[in-house]
């Protein structure tokens, strides 16, 4: 018997962009275990969606433009789709000038990063939800630690993701079963977060933060979507699920003490 129950099931992945993304492990779990994956991605993404997945549904969505996020529901609908599952796994910040101390933040930057990470789950969620099964589950991909300074004013708006989960379930409780969770992730080695300045930095130290002392893997994040797709987590809605490999747990690692205490 298969466990997670998927075969069949069409979940829509958002955000893939490359082979490196959380979307492309996500998606990878998912096919692998009978689901049938459908992707929306920004324009400027769909041909190496293509190129990665050619016998898939791919649609196209910029989250930035309400026009776009309804054709986006029209289309799916008037081609009969009708969801189990909803991946939210869009992020953006303008690192172009590096980090700033938080207190420089700019509004401009600030309300871009807000809108395309945190409020397309909600605007996403609401022209969907007359296409998605009563019992669909939702999962948006978070970080571990949302008071991560090493992101910049990405970390407050990942901690207004965090808050807009609950909210979202809540919503969804009114009219339906739909479940609402975040998978909240330690650092990995994507393309995006490459592009984070200092980020190489971070992900060395994270690796000797975890309590195995490897670094966490994107298919692990993936397996955990995956499950919170599934029935096999019906229980569990409106929460923060880390995977961070124990990292979150052991801040005072002796290894790490003792190398920044011999260096003072």
């Amino acid at each position: 018997m298969d466990f997670l129950n998927l075969l069949d099931k069409e979940i829509l992945v958002t955000g893939l962009a490359n082979k490196k993304s959380i979307a492309f492990f996500v998606a990878k779990v998912l096919k692998e275990n009978g689901a049938k994956v459908i992707f929306s991605v920004h324009p400027t993404s769909l041909e190496k969606a293509k190129e990665l997945f050619p016998k898939d549904p791919i649609y196209t969505c910029d989250v930035k433009v309400k026009d776009s996020i309804e054709m986006l529901a029209t289309t799916l609908k008037k081609d009969g789709h009708k969801l189990q599952g909803l991946v939210h796994s869009i992020a953006f910040a303008n690192y172009s000038q590096g980090i700033k101390p938080f207190i420089e933040t700019k509004w401009e930057d600030y309300l871009e990063a807000h809108q395309i990470s945190c409020h397309s789950l909600v605007a996403l969620s609401n022209a969907l939800k007359n296409i998605m099964e009563k019992d669909a589950s939702v999962v948006t991909i978070s970080i571990s630690s949302t008071k991560a300074t090493s992101y910049g004013y990405m970390g407050p708006i990942k901690a207004a993701l965090d808050a807009t989960v609950p909210f979202l379930a809540k919503s969804f409780s009114e009219f339906s079963n739909i479940r609402v969770n975040a998978v909240c992730s330690g650092p990995l080695k994507t393309t995006a977060s490459a592009g984070i300045p200092g980020y190489v930095n971070n992900y060395l130290y994270s690796e000797k933060l975890t309590l195995r002392k490897r670094n966490l893997q994107t298919m692990e994040v993936a397996n955990t979507v995956a499950f919170l797709l599934s029935d096999r987590s019906s229980g569990i809605n409106a929460e923060r699920v880390v995977v961070d490999a124990g990292m979150s747990c052991n801040h005072f690692d002796g290894e790490v003490v003792k190398i920044v205490a011999d260096n003072l």
